[in-house]
C-alpha cells in the first residue's frame, strides 16, 4: 500500500492542492485536512494517527494575524498539541513549507527556542517572489535528506523568511541552504532571496524527523515548472524531496 500523507490547511493557505500533487507524484496518497476538522474533533491523536506523513501547507493563514503563521501556530499549541506531539514522537516525517515551516517553528515543533532561531521581515523590507537553488547539508540530522545529493530549484514567495539565528545553533540543525549554481558566485542578494544569517532556507528537529523550509519545492515537481524549460533547461526538480520523505515513511 502507498503511505498517506495528510496535507493540512487553513484559512488562507494556497499551496495544499500543490503539495498534495507532489506528494502523489512522489508515489503517496493523500488526504488534505482542514483544521476545522481536526480542532472540531474530539481526538486529533486518531485522525492524524492514520497518517504516515503530515505536511503543513504554505500561504497566509488567518492573513497573516498577528504576524506570519502566528495565529495557525497558536492552533496547533493550544488544540493539537497532545495529537501532534504524539505523531512526531512515533518518529514519522512532519514537513512545513513557508508558511507551515512559520508555524512548525513558532509552535514549538522544531525544538527551538526564539532566542535560538526565529523567523522575520526579509532584509530588503519587500515580498520576495524568485527562483532559488537549494542546498541539502550533508551532516544534518534530518533523517530523509542525508542521500538528496542534487540541488532543488525552485521558487519562494514570502515577506517574513529570514531565518535569525543564533551562532550557538547546532550545525546539524540546518537541514537546507541557500546556494547558487556555480561555486564562483558569492551566495548574497538574489541567491539568498531574504537575508538569512548563514544562508539558512530550512531547519528540522533534534530527533530528525520535522523539517520546515521556506522555499517552495513543490511548485517545481515536472518539466514544465521549471521558468526556462521551453528552452531546454530541465533538473532540480522539489520532487526528489517529496519522493525522499516519503520513502522514509515506509520505514518508520
Amino acid at each position: 500500500m502507498k503511505p498517506l500523507v495528510m496535507v493540512i490547511s487553513a484559512s488562507g493557505t494556497n499551496r495544499h492542492h500543490d503539495a498534495a500533487w507532489a506528494c502523489e507524484l512522489a508515489g503517496a496518497n493523500t488526504e488534505q485536512v482542514h483544521m476545522s476538522q481536526l480542532l472540531g474533533s474530539e481526538n486529533t491523536s486518531d485522525i492524524l494517527s492514520k497518517a504516515d506523513m503530515l505536511l503543513f501547507a504554505g500561504g497566509f493563514s488567518y492573513g497573516d494575524a498577528l504576524g506570519a503563521g502566528k495565529r495557525w501556530a497558536f492552533d496547533l499549541e493550544i488544540g493539537l498539541k497532545e495529537g501532534l506531539t504524539n505523531f512526531v514522537e512515533t518518529g514519522k516525517p512532519v514537513i512545513g513549507i513557508c508558511n507551515g515551516f512559520q508555524v512548525l517553528l513558532k509552535a514549538g515543533l522544531l525544538d527551538l527556542a526564539e532566542e535560538q532561531a526565529t523567523l522575520t521581515h526579509n532584509e530588503n523590507a519587500k515580498f520576495e517572489c524568485r527562483w532559488v537553488y537549494l542546498e541539502a547539508n550533508k551532516n544534518t540530522t534530518c533523517s530523509f535528506l542525508k542521500d538528496l545529493d542534487e540541488l532543488i530549484y525552485c521558487p519562494v514567495a514570502h515577506g517574513e523568511g529570514r531565518v535569525l539565528a543564533n551562532q550557538d545553533i547546532a550545525a546539524e540543525r540546518i537541514a537546507f541552504s541557500y546556494t547558487t549554481a556555480e561555486d564562483s558566485k558569492a551566495i548574497n542578494y538574489p541567491f539568498n532571496p531574504n537575508g538569512s544569517q548563514q544562508h539558512i532556507a530550512g531547519l528540522c528537529n533534534e530527533k530528525g524527523n520535522v523539517l520546515g523550509l521556506m522555499p517552495h519545492p513543490e511548485n517545481h515537481v515536472v518539466d514544465y515548472h521549471h521558468p526556462r524549460w521551453t528552452r531546454g533547461e530541465v533538473g532540480n526538480k522539489g520532487l526528489s524531496l517529496f519522493e525522499a520523505a516519503i520513502n522514509y515513511s515506509k520505514k518508520v
